[in-house]
């Protein structure tokens, strides 16, 4: 998924650096929520869909993207 995004220069939706625009008066809005969504919809394309229930109702690709990194990514615990 990241390197698909990267190729599109899309990856800073998932880590942050590209900010949410709220305000929709702003110029950026526009092209801003046009790439949101489809980010979105590649994560939704991508996941099961007992998975996509659950993201389906986030309006930023950055917050569903935190949200399957906080629910599914294994820390890097020591076993003894």
């Amino acid at each position: 998924m990241q390197r698909a995004l990267g190729g599109k220069m899309k990856h800073g939706f998932l880590d942050g650096t590209i900010l949410v625009v709220t305000d929709q008066l702003d110029p950026t809005y526009r092209a801003w929520n046009s790439c949101n969504m489809l980010v979105h919809s590649w994560i939704m394309n991508s996941v099961l869909d007992s998975i996509g229930q659950s993201i389906v109702f986030m309006e930023n690709a950055v917050d569903v993207w935190i949200n399957l990194k906080e629910r599914f990514s294994q820390g890097d615990l020591v076993r003894i």
